[in-house]
């Protein structure tokens, strides 16, 4: 169903529920007009104990665009109170939803006001996710010439190189990405939250026109920098990158970014999220990314609803409980990074 939608993205496929949050621990919601798919949304359920309280999380849902038709505004107001009817009402769970949307977009306009009954939280400043947004609708030639001028340059430099790029959707090529990207890890030496082999596990479970799209650069047949892009409806996410240590001058990531562009643009996907920034934390891909000349945005905060005060009190108790286990362990986290050489790319 999701093939159906604009606003369909990866954290809504049925691999990305399975792998990261287990089958038993899903649930879908179908919104059908005379017999037709007018909304979906798949959600996350925790349940704390065999009592009927607990959580459900919504990842960037629910979607309700349909590919080629007119937004019909009755939809999303209906997919409102369908989750609200059967999440609150019927299982007395606390509901979170992290729509997929960015501030100031229709789209976020939209789901606001369908979601008028729910709370806007309040995001601590590390959990706001912010990236570069690019619109892919003006030419090729356009979108070139607005690439930050030294980024440019060293994407002519790397065309210059004699580089190779293999493309393809399959387990050969995310493999021989991971190879690249544990070596960069290990090089680099850094903490993340995103799993690879996660996403590998994934790419194996995804249907095929849902698949993430890898590149690999090949210096005289030698693979050196990757790239994992996720392209559904009409947006893409970038989801990993990486260079290798034999990668380090040869500039393949400029030439993978900017094939990456071109594969999006004859798929007719309309804008590309360059997937999450923190000019602070790590400015060395803060600059790479900002040279794409992308608007920066944020997403819209999440939105939040109970008519449960235990499930809400438990919810509550148990981000505030996560907030405190993060901020101890900053200390710790600096500590380390202090005894290690600086990374050099």
């Amino acid at each position: 169903m999701l093939d159906l939608f604009d606003d369909a993205n990866i954290y809504q496929t049925a691999a990305y529920g399975a792998v990261h949050w287990g089958g038993r621990n899903l649930s879908r919601l179908v919104l059908k007009r005379d017999g037709d798919v007018m909304g979906v949304a798949q959600l996350r359920i925790v349940r704390p104990t065999p009592l009927k309280f607990g959580m459900a999380y919504l990842r960037w849902g629910p979607l309700w665009e349909r590919r080629g038709q007119p937004l019909d505004s009755e939809v999303p107001i209906r997919l409102a109170v369908a989750i609200e009817d059967e999440y609150l009402k019927a299982r007395k769970l606390f509901v979170r939803i992290l729509p997929n949307a960015f501030a100031g977009s229709k789209r976020a306009e939209v789901f606001q006001s369908a979601f008028s009954k729910f709370t806007r939280e309040t995001n601590e400043p590390s959990d706001i996710y912010r990236t570069f947004l690019m619109d892919l609708t003006p030419s090729l030639e356009e979108l070139r010439s607005r690439l930050d001028p030294k980024w440019r340059n060293k994407l002519k430099g790397s065309e210059k190189n004699n580089l190779t790029v293999i493309s393809g959707h399959g387990g050969d090529e995310y493999r021989a990405f991971c190879e690249i990207y544990f070596q960069m890890r290990k090089r680099k030496g850094f903490d993340t939250t995103v799993d690879a082999e996660e996403f590998g596990r994934m790419q194996e479970a995804l249907t095929e026109s849902q698949r993430m799209h890898v590149l690999i650069c090949q210096d005289r047949g030698v693979p050196v920098a990757g790239l994992v892009v996720s392209a559904m409806g009409d947006s893409a996410i970038y989801l990993l990158g990486a260079t290798s240590d034999a990668g380090l001058n040869a500039k393949g990531a400029y030439l993978l970014q900017w094939t990456m562009i071109c594969w999006l643009k004859e798929r007719g996907i309309r804008s590309y999220d360059l997937g999450g920034i923190d000019p602070e934390g790590n400015p060395g891909v803060y600059y790479f990314k900002r040279g794409l000349s992308g608007v920066d945005i944020c997403q819209i905060e999440p939105h939040a609803a109970s008519e449960s005060a235990v499930s809400s009190g438990l919810v509550k108790a148990g981000l505030a409980m996560q907030r405190t286990f993060r901020a101890s362990l900053r200390p710790l986290n600096f500590a380390r990074f202090l005894k290690q050489p600086a990374a050099t790319n």
